[in-house]
C-alpha cells in the first residue's frame, strides 16, 4: 500500500515536471533567440544612421559604431562588396534579401545573422550586417536548462518527500484496518478500529466497527437464544418421552392416539425451535405493522383446545382502538405462547389475554387465577437450569424476544390474579400513515 502510494505521488509529479518543462524549456530557448536577434537588429539599426546615403560617391571613410561584446558590424555597398567592419567577403543569403528592402535574419554557419538595409529615396545603397556567434546563445539556454532541470529535481525531491509522508499516513490506519478485518473474521467481535482523521478511512472504520458490533449482537443473540430453548425445550422433549412410553407400557391405552397426540407435539415443538432459530438470527422476520387480531386468532387456535381438555376456558379481549405497531408477529406470537403455557402449566383458573392501548404503545396482558408468584417477581424471568422443573422455553427467552423487538416483558401482579404484561412501543410513522388515510376518507 505504501509503495504503490509513494510511487503513484512520485509518478504524477516526473511527469507533471515533464509535461510542463520540456515546452518551458522550448519558449526558453526561442526567447533567448528572439533577444538575440532583436539586440543585432537594434545594433545594426543604430549603426545605419552613421552611413550617410552618398558614401558612395563621396568616398569618405566611414566609421560604424562600436558593437557590444560579441556582436560584429559590417557594412556591405551596393556592388556586394565589404565596405567596412567585420564579414564574409562574398554577401550572404540574408545580406541580399536586405538588398531586396527588408530586415532579414538567419543562422549561417554558427552564427545569427541580422542584415538591415540602407535606404535612399526609396533606394537600397547599402546594408548593414550584424553577426553574433550561435553558440553564445546556446550557452546561455544552456545555462537555463540546467536551472529548470534542478528545479525539476527539486520539485521531484519535495514530492517524494510528500509521497512519503502521506503513505504512511494513509498506509497505516490501512493497515491497521486489515488487522482490524482479520481480527473480526477471527471471531473477535470486540475489536474496533482506531480513527486516523483521513475522512474516508475513518468511514470505513466507523462502518467496519458497526459491523463487528452487529456481528457480536447477533451471534450473543442466537448463543442465548440457543441456550435457553435447549435448556428449557429439554423438558418438554422429556414429557413427550413419558408419555409415549406410558402409552406402551400401559395395555390399556389408546395407542394410536397416543402417537397422534405425540406426533402433534413434537410438530409443535419442531415449530417452534426453528422459528425461534430464525428470530434469533433474524432470519427471514418480517417486521411489519403487527394485527393483534391475526396473533389472538393464532393463540386461539394452538391453547384453546388443549386448556378446554384440562377444563380451563380461554378468554381473548380486544380493547377500543389500538396504537399502531411494528413487530415481528412471529415473534409476539412465541412471547404470548410462553405466557399461556406457564399459565397453564403452573397455575389455575381461567387464562385472560388482553389487549389495550397503554401510554406510548400497546400492551398485550395474560393473567390467570392461580396463587400468585412468591418473592422477588423478577426471578421468574431468571434462565432455568438444566433440571429445572417446567414445560415451555421460559420466561427468560420470551423476555428476550420481547426485547428484541425493542419492547417490555414484565410481572404486573405477583398476588391473585397473577398478570403478566407485555409493553410494545407505538410506531409514530405507521400512526401518521393512518391518520392520513382516515383524512382521506
Amino acid at each position: 500500500m505504501r509503495r504503490r502510494v509513494f510511487g503513484a505521488i512520485l509518478a504524477v509529479t516526473a511527469v507533471a515536471v515533464v509535461l510542463f518543462g520540456l515546452p518551458l524549456a522550448l519558449a526558453v530557448q526561442h526567447l533567448y533567440h528572439n533577444e538575440a536577434v532583436v539586440r543585432l537588429e537594434r545594433e545594426a539599426t543604430r549603426a545605419t544612421t552613421a552611413v550617410p546615403a552618398s558614401f558612395m560617391e563621396s568616398g569618405d571613410p566611414i566609421e560604424l559604431p562600436v558593437p557590444s561584446a560579441g556582436t560584429r558590424l559590417g557594412l556591405y555597398g551596393a556592388d556586394g562588396r565589404l565596405v567596412t567592419g567585420s564579414g564574409p567577403a562574398a554577401i550572404e543569403a540574408p545580406v541580399r534579401v536586405a538588398f531586396g528592402g527588408r530586415v532579414a535574419e538567419q543562422a549561417v554557419g554558427g552564427t545569427i545573422v541580422v542584415a538591415v538595409p540602407v535606404a535612399d529615396e526609396e533606394r537600397v545603397v547599402a546594408v548593414v550586417r550584424a553577426a553574433s556567434p550561435a553558440a553564445a546563445i546556446d550557452a546561455r539556454v544552456g545555462r537555463a536548462w540546467l536551472a529548470m532541470a534542478g528545479l525539476a529535481a527539486g520539485a521531484v525531491a519535495v514530492a517524494g518527500l510528500v509521497a512519503r509522508v502521506l503513505a504512511g499516513r494513509l498506509g497505516r490506519p490501512v493497515d491497521a484496518l486489515a488487522v482490524t478485518a482479520a481480527r473480526l473474521g477471527e471471531g473477535d467481535f470486540s475489536v474496533r478500529a482506531g480513527r486516523s482523521g483521513v475522512v474516508e478511512v475513518d468511514a470505513v472504520a466507523s462502518t467496519l466497527d458497526a459491523t463487528a458490533e452487529r456481528l457480536g449482537q447477533l451471534l450473543a443473540r442466537e448463543r442465548t437464544f440457543s441456550a435457553d430453548a435447549s435448556h428449557q425445550l429439554r423438558t418438554a422433549l422429556a414429557g413427550l418421552r413419558l408419555r409415549l412410553e406410558a402409552a406402551r407400557l400401559l395395555p390399556e391405552a389408546d395407542q394410536e392416539l397416543a402417537i397422534a397426540d405425540a406426533l402433534v407435539e413434537a410438530d409443535r415443538l419442531e415449530d417452534t425451535i426453528e422459528q425461534l432459530l430464525a428470530l434469533a438470527r433474524d432470519a427471514g422476520v418480517v417486521r411489519g405493522r403487527l394485527a393483534p387480531g391475526g396473533v389472538l386468532q393464532t393463540l386461539e387456535s394452538s391453547w384453546r383446545g388443549r386448556l378446554a381438555a384440562a377444563g380451563r376456558p380461554l378468554r381473548l379481549q380486544l380493547e377500543g382502538e389500538l396504537p399502531q405497531v411494528r413487530a415481528s408477529a412471529a415473534a409476539v406470537t412465541q412471547v404470548l405462547d410462553v405466557l399461556v403455557s406457564n399459565a397453564a402449566e403452573q397455575w389455575s383458573g381461567t387464562v385472560t389475554v388482553r389487549v389495550r392501548a397503554a401510554p406510548g404503545g400497546l400492551a398485550v396482558e395474560v393473567s390467570d387465577e392461580g396463587p400468585g408468584v412468591a418473592g422477588d417477581s423478577e426471578r421468574v424471568f431468571a434462565r432455568r437450569d438444566g433440571t429445572a422443573v417446567g414445560h415451555g422455553i421460559g420466561l427468560a427467552l420470551a423476555r428476550s424476544l420481547a426485547e428484541a423487538e425493542g419492547g417490555r416483558l414484565l410481572l404486573q401482579h405477583s398476588q391473585p390474579p397473577t398478570v403478566f404484561v407485555l409493553l410494545l412501543p407505538a410506531d409514530r410513522r405507521l400512526e401518521r400513515v393512518a391518520q392520513r388515510r382516515l383524512l382521506r376518507r
